[in-house]
């Protein structure tokens, strides 16, 4: 595991392309809720989260896997929070999309309001044998040293299925991928993990969503670009669980780029 993970949450560094990130136009930070996490405030107001990786010219060019950087946005295109990823570099060459990671996610001001944890494990991945936890791929998530919850990859045939838990370990939803994922620069199809129930009925109430690109992007990185749906009155915690499965969908199925 990375050695952030011992850090305080308000020691997180911030990385010198924050900086950049200030320039665009910032969703308005809305007053303080109740129970809210601090920090988490923005999405209170979101029904949906647009995140959108941002292009690494250095891998773009030699093809070495560089740190995750992602833009989180509004439907309107306001930027509410920015997201970088914490990995050792050898993990990255040796482990690609089965390393270990950090995720940050920090708020305008530079602070930091959620940190998703994913450790590495050898033999994860495969579906068929995801019902040991040696097997499944996880991460947890936590605001201010607070637990709010954990994405489980889940035993399945074929089709990509993930346990979404809330911060008492209970079954809250599941979330259920497409049966095929192309991931060739040609096509032009979007991807929707769909985000269901676990109560037995299994009600879709919203999706993460692999993005068409362009042509550009898709074909020479392997920069993504995702749609996260949920109810907006949903509690909290949840949309920021939810935000996570983005981080393990992504990493999982569309980081390696084969084109």
């Amino acid at each position: 595991m990375p050695q952030a993970a011992a850090q305080p949450l308000s020691q997180a560094q911030e990385p010198p392309q924050m900086a950049q990130q200030q320039q665009q136009q910032w969703m308005q930070m809305p007053q303080s809720v109740p129970g809210c996490p601090p920090g988490l405030e923005y999405l209170t107001q979101l029904d949906q989260l647009l995140v959108h990786q941002q292009v690494e010219l250095f891998e773009a060019l030699t093809n070495i896997e560089t740190k995750n950087r992602f833009v989180l946005k509004n439907a309107l295109g306001q930027q509410c929070y920015y997201a970088y990823e914490e990995s050792e570099l050898c993990m990255r060459i040796c482990c690609g999309p089965g390393r270990g990671f950090i995720m940050h996610v920090v708020d305008n001001a530079g602070r930091e309001v959620l940190r998703m944890t994913r450790e590495f494990k050898c033999c994860a991945g495969c579906c068929w044998c995801a019902n040991t936890d040696h097997c499944a791929f996880n991460i947890t998530v936590e605001s201010g040293g607070t637990h709010l919850g954990t994405i489980k990859q889940a035993q399945s045939c074929w089709i990509p299925n993930y346990h979404i838990l809330d911060e008492t370990n209970k079954e809250i939803f599941k979330i259920e991928g497409p049966c095929c994922i192309c991931q060739g620069a040609c096509c032009t199809c979007d991807f929707p993990f769909h985000i269901k129930t676990a109560d037995g009925a299994e009600s879709v109430i919203g999706s993460v969503t692999k993005q068409w690109s362009g042509l550009g992007k898709e074909m020479f990185t392997d920069a993504t670009n995702f749609s996260v749906t949920f109810p907006k009155d949903l509690d909290v915690k949840m949309k920021a669980v939810l935000l996570g499965a983005t981080f393990l969908i992504d990493i999982m199925f569309f980081e390696k780029n084969n084109n």
